[in-house]
């Protein structure tokens, strides 16, 4: 009896260190440097993408804030990551990030401080986010600005969509929606 006891709290050990980390299990500093804990967002679809401020695609910020208004008081919420990982994009500071957004296109979603979304520096966020071991969902990479990753209620990774994805493409509006 002893011999199956240990037994079973050794499997539910492993079983519990080999858990999936989920969406919510992470913080990191918004665009001010205050901490946000990503649970806030339980129960919430959410979009996370890394957006920069002189990249071609920057004018999605219109789409992005479009999306955010109509879909925010049902459930939505969007995730913006400033990345200066493409061409050196995004090379202002946090101040000057969150100025450009807020004049030029009227941000009221969720930015967050700038990060590297791959290399040797990526992330905590975007470790989860490009790999299947740790998300178990898919393996992805990180391929340009404005990279588009869909998490469900429960803080999990459904899909990925590429840069050139409007923020107003069917298949987000479907998802967010229900459809």
């Amino acid at each position: 009896m002893k011999k199956y006891l240990i037994l079973a709290i050794a499997a539910i050990l492993s079983l519990g260190m080999n858990a999936q980390k989920n969406f919510y299990d992470f913080k990191a500093p918004d665009i001010d440097g205050k901490m946000v804990d990503f649970s806030r967002f339980k129960g919430k679809k959410v979009m996370v993408v890394n957006v920069a401020s002189k990249c071609g695609l920057t004018p999605q910020y219109e789409k992005l804030q479009t999306l955010y208004e109509k879909y925010k008081d049902r459930g939505f919420e969007i995730v913006a990551f400033p990345a200066n990982n493409f061409m050196g994009q995004e090379p202002g500071s946090e101040s000057e990030i969150k100025q450009f957004c807020t004049t030029n296109y009227g941000v009221t979603f969720t930015m967050m401080s700038k990060i590297s979304v791959k290399g040797k520096d990526i992330h905590p966020i975007y470790q989860w986010l490009t790999s299947k071991e740790k998300n178990g969902k898919m393996d992805s990479s990180v391929s340009w600005n404005f990279q588009k990753y869909l998490i469900d209620e429960q803080g999990r990774l459904v899909d990925m969509l590429p840069p050139r994805t409007s923020p107003l493409d069917d298949r987000i509006i479907q998802w967010i929606e229900g459809r």
